[in-house]
């Protein structure tokens, strides 16, 4: 089974090792971390993952931005987006839906059930 490739953005170092590390709990899962929506940009673009988690609240190019990019991007432009934050209101989750994310995964998050649940919104 080809395993389901995940590129997660965040900058902050402590969430990226956890999501990282929660995520590797599923063995069919191979993630890739990355600090910045920089960074992130041209990771989608080289390694080409299955999906990205990106985080919403980063410093020089947040997670909006980011999406923005990957969306003007032909290399990147279908590649499923979830954002992972803490800002989670139904009318922010709607607007990021509508920016062209296929969900949101609320901060605080459980380590143990994360990899199931952003199956779930990916519909893998």
């Amino acid at each position: 089974m080809k395993p389901l490739r995940i590129l997660y953005v965040d900058d902050e170092a402590d969430i990226r090792e956890v999501v990282a590390l929660a995520l590797e709990l599923d063995p069919d899962i191979e993630v890739r971390c990355e600090s910045s929506g920089a960074a992130g940009l041209i990771a989608a673009a080289v390694w080409r993952p299955c999906a990205i988690l990106l985080d919403v609240m980063m410093p020089s190019m947040d997670g909006p931005t980011t999406l923005a990019h990957l969306r003007a991007n032909p290399a990147t432009l279908d590649i499923p987006v979830v954002f992972i934050t803490a800002r989670a209101q139904s009318k922010e989750i709607e607007e990021f839906i509508r920016q062209g994310a296929r969900d949101v995964i609320t901060k605080p998050f459980s380590p143990m059930t994360l990899a199931a649940e952003l199956r779930r919104k990916l519909g893998a």
